[in-house]
């Protein structure tokens, strides 16, 4: 599983120009979903994003986690993170899951953000979105539960 995970001021997602979700202060988590994750895989993400210190703290430190400011999460499910380029002009995605699969695991994400006690909005999964967001510093991290960067 893997995940940008950007710190923002604001974001959105907009379907057919109407905006279907919105946050302030807190974290919008690309999320895409690969054929061999599991359940662990979403567990180990759920809880290195929601802990990740990369908000600043009175001294302009980044000592403080979405829990620590109670901030809240727009979670986007986007199978392209699992696009492989190195081979030609067109990536492939075979490493991505099918929708079942992905759908699962991506609802389990949401419910374990959620579990935590973030307030959680989400994108729409399968849909073609319009992703908005106003990146803070800007801190933008990339996480595989794979562990592979």
């Amino acid at each position: 599983m893997r995940a940008v995970v950007q710190r923002v001021s604001r974001g959105s997602v907009s379907i057919e120009g109407k905006i279907v979700a919105e946050i302030d202060r807190g974290l919008v988590v690309f999320l895409g979903v690969g054929r061999e994750d599991k359940e662990e895989d979403a567990e180990y993400l759920i809880n290195k994003i929601a802990n990740l210190r990369i908000f600043e703290d009175q001294d302009n430190l980044l000592n403080l986690s979405l829990l620590d400011i109670k901030g809240k999460a727009l979670i986007v499910s986007q199978f392209t993170l699992f696009g492989d380029c190195r081979k030609g002009r067109r990536p492939s995605f075979s490493e991505a899951a099918a929708a079942d699969k992905g759908m699962k695991l991506y609802q389990h994400f949401i419910s374990g953000f959620k579990n935590l006690g973030i307030d959680t909005v989400t994108g729409i999964f399968q849909t073609d979105m319009q992703v908005e967001i106003i990146n803070e510093g800007p801190v933008t991290m990339l996480l595989d539960s794979k562990k592979t960067f």
